[in-house]
């Protein structure tokens, strides 16, 4: 008797099993979530992104900025972020609820952006990175984000604070404008109740416990 079909149908019901519980099952839980209402500030958190960080995060998206940088801040118990100062608290399933492309990443080559905003206020410096990162820095630019325009008359109120060609101005673009903003708005400061959880390590044993379950055994 041919017992193939039933072997792959087996593996095939292990498979889908296995998919259900891991990938399924997360889904259906994260997708429960839903923002938390403090009664205090009289307002819902988190906010729902306003529509120009919405294209930033399709810009983000599509410059595949995730191939070096995360947007998840560990615990203190699990890794250095926090002493980094790459955020004030660990980063919950919450944060990520309006979010339609999740950018958890998983190489660092360069630093955590999840809490980018709140280091760096000024966005000329955003723009700076962009345009003309560090030398000593792996980045790459990104001038086509921007347009070197001639000067004619007075300098644009859209000019910015950047080494220019002579007798040129730089001006950036909707996308380099967009994704500036979704870079600035990535700024998890609320506390939500989550993320009061303070892992703790269990209690070393006494001397004389120690030496009860050395006599225990």
């Amino acid at each position: 008797m041919n017992r193939g079909p039933y072997l792959f149908l087996g593996a095939f019901a292990i498979l889908a099993f296995s998919w259900t519980a891991a990938i399924l099952a997360n889904q259906l839980g994260y997708g429960a979530v839903t923002p938390h209402y403090d009664s205090l500030a009289g307002q819902a958190f988190p906010a729902k992104h306003p529509g120009i960080v919405e294209r930033g995060a399709q810009v983000y998206t599509d410059l595949g900025c995730v191939t070096c940088h995360t947007q998840q801040v560990r615990r203190a118990d699990i890794g250095s972020d926090l002493a980094r100062g790459w955020g004030e608290r660990a980063s919950v399933g919450r944060d990520y609820m309006h979010e339609s492309t999740v950018q958890l990443g998983s190489n660092r080559f360069g630093p955590d952006l999840r809490n980018v905003g709140a280091r760096i206020e000024d966005p000329n410096v955003f723009y700076q990175m962009l345009y003309a990162p560090a030398e000593d820095s792996a980045m790459p630019a990104y001038r086509f984000l921007f347009d070197e325009v001639k000067v004619v008359g007075q300098v644009s109120d859209d000019a910015l604070n950047l080494d220019a060609p002579t007798g040129y101005q730089i001006v950036p673009t909707e996308r380099a404008r967009s994704l500036v903003a979704y870079l600035a708005y990535r700024n998890d400061t609320y506390a939500y109740p989550e993320t009061n959880f303070v892992p703790t390590e269990p209690e070393a044993e006494s001397d004389d416990e120690a030496a009860e379950t050395e006599e225990g055994h």
